[in-house]
């Protein structure tokens, strides 16, 4: 499959001016292009630019406020709940995340939860923003569809329900993860289909139970919750503490904005942010941090395995590379952004 490379600069200002021109206020807008163009860089690819094109759809047919008042609901010295506004997702996150570290300052752990929010991106877009500032950040969040059934069932109630956990360290490369509840995230199925490619055993089966290899026919069954019936159960921990918890949808509520532009989604998430400082010395936990990274990454390997990796050195490693030599889109996405471009007069991307 044919890719071209995207500066970061130059994809974040087209997502920027597209959101501009859909009616977002100019600093929203650079919000959003910034978080979608860093998904990107961080190889994200089905949280990315990928998604532009059914967020202007949904902002289009109106389901989605392009001038959004968040406000507070709830607050208490160590947490809050925003109500997003039916407002886009990154920029209720950008204000929970900020909120959540402002306040762990001062009692040293914070939670911050949202509802009626939207789609935001990958998970550890926000989990990083906490450890940016010497803080431990976890983000949780209610997916946008239903695509898993309890353990046992059919009928889909709950979501991939994605975890972010984001961890300082010293020398050592941040440890990140940043996982579905499900085997694989449903962007990377919508990613798989963008590209042609089939997609791994596991990921998904039908509703006789046998595997599903083509994303195309994804609606045709559901994913797989990771480790069996202990996935099904987090999912719906998580779904408890990102959208129950906040007022915000969960089960037969969860909208499915693949298919529905115009409903409220009435999205959950939350994030927590714990100030190391609070804990001790922040410059002692990062060394510990480094110790550990080493003793796992040195240690011991299986036959025929080159290298142990730790959760986020692999999307460490694209993050650097996609700086250095920018970004690859697939053609057959760059050809659907150019159409879109010459839809919205805005200047299209131009591949290195």
């Amino acid at each position: 499959m044919l890719e071209n490379r995207i500066s970061l600069a130059q994809l974040q200002q087209f997502i920027t001016t597209a959101m501009g021109r859909l009616g977002l206020p100019a600093s929203d807008a650079a919000i959003v292009g910034r978080l979608m163009a860093e998904a990107e860089l961080q190889g994200s690819d089905g949280h990315g630019v990928i998604r532009l094109l059914p967020y202007a759809r949904r902002i289009r047919a109106g389901g989605l406020n392009v001038r959004p008042k968040i406000k507070v609901v709830q607050e208490r010295p160590g947490m809050a709940l925003l109500d997003g506004d039916n407002g886009m997702g990154h920029l209720v996150m950008q204000r929970a995340a900020e909120m959540a570290i402002e306040k762990a300052r001062h009692c040293g752990i914070a939670w911050v939860g949202s509802q009626f929010s939207n789609h935001a991106g990958p998970a550890s877009l926000y989990a990083r923003m906490p450890m940016a500032q010497d803080m431990i950040g976890l983000y949780f969040a209610v997916g946008n569809a239903n695509h898993l059934p309890p353990w046992g069932g059919l009928d889909m109630l709950l979501s991939t329900n994605p975890i972010a956990v984001a961890v300082p360290a010293g020398e050592e490369p941040p440890v990140v993860l940043d996982m579905a509840t499900t085997v694989a995230a449903y962007g990377k199925v919508k990613a798989k289909a963008q590209r042609g490619e089939m997609m791994p055993l596991g990921w998904m089966i039908d509703r006789l139970g046998q595997p599903l290899l083509d994303p195309k026919r994804a609606e045709e069954g559901f994913l797989m919750p990771i480790g069996g019936y202990k996935g099904y159960g987090l999912s719906l921990i998580v779904g408890l503490l990102a959208g129950t918890l906040n007022g915000a949808a969960m089960g037969k509520q969860v909208i499915d904005f693949n298919h529905d532009d115009t409903t409220v989604t009435n999205t959950g998430q939350a994030i927590m942010a714990i100030d190391l400082s609070a804990f001790g010395d922040v410059a002692g936990f990062k060394a510990r941090v480094d110790q550990l990274v080493r003793e796992l990454r040195g240690s011991e390997r299986m036959p025929d395995v080159e290298r142990i990796w730790l959760p986020g050195e692999q999307s460490h490693e694209k993050r650097q590379t996609n700086e250095r030599d920018g970004m690859a889109l697939p053609a057959v996405l760059l050809k659907q952004l150019d159409a879109f471009a010459l839809e919205m007069g805005i200047p299209t991307l131009q591949a290195t």
